[in-house]
């Protein structure tokens, strides 16, 4: 298993390119709750990262109807990359305070973590980010309204020798 760091700059040209519309290339989840952690799935897979293909568990879309949960839903995506050891993105929660260009942001409420956001750049020590479902780019963070926040520091992606 090889370990390595993510493209970030193809992770921002990517979500730069696609933040106000859709890549006809993968599935639209809007009609199907949102397409926040679709799209940020997809800015990581831009970056580089490694899709891992465990059913039920892992990070993977092939297409609207075989992909994992953890590819488009916010808690699943939360947990993937928290617990994941093999194939696929890794990263640690850190405190907003400490997002860097790359990471992800999740906002929530009392009743769970509802939206994902792609951190594309710090200003001020503020975090700007791009998102789908409310569409975004460089949009600053202190614009959005939420009860709960939680910032995951992308570290990486493994991928099987072979892969990479």
């Amino acid at each position: 298993m090889t370990e390595y760091l993510l493209d970030t700059a193809a992770e921002l040209e990517y979500a730069r390119r696609w933040a106000s519309s859709r890549n006809p290339a993968w599935p639209d989840f809007d009609s199907l709750g949102g397409d926040c952690t679709n799209f940020i799935s997809q800015c990581l897979y831009a970056g580089g990262a490694a899709m891992n293909y465990t059913p039920d568990t892992g990070w993977y879309l092939i297409s609207l109807h075989d992909r994992s949960a953890a590819w488009s839903g916010v808690e699943y995506f939360f947990r993937f990359i928290v617990s994941n050891r093999s194939a696929g993105p890794f990263g640690v929660p850190v405190p907003v305070s400490e997002a860097r260009v790359g990471d992800v942001i999740q906002l929530g409420d009392s009743g769970g973590f509802y939206h994902s956001l792609l951190t594309v750049d710090i200003k001020n020590g503020e975090p700007l980010v791009a998102a789908h479902s409310n569409d975004a780019f460089n949009r600053p963070l202190s614009s959005y309204s939420f009860g709960r926040i939680r910032c995951l520091h992308i570290l990486g992606s493994r991928a099987f020798s072979a892969l990479r």
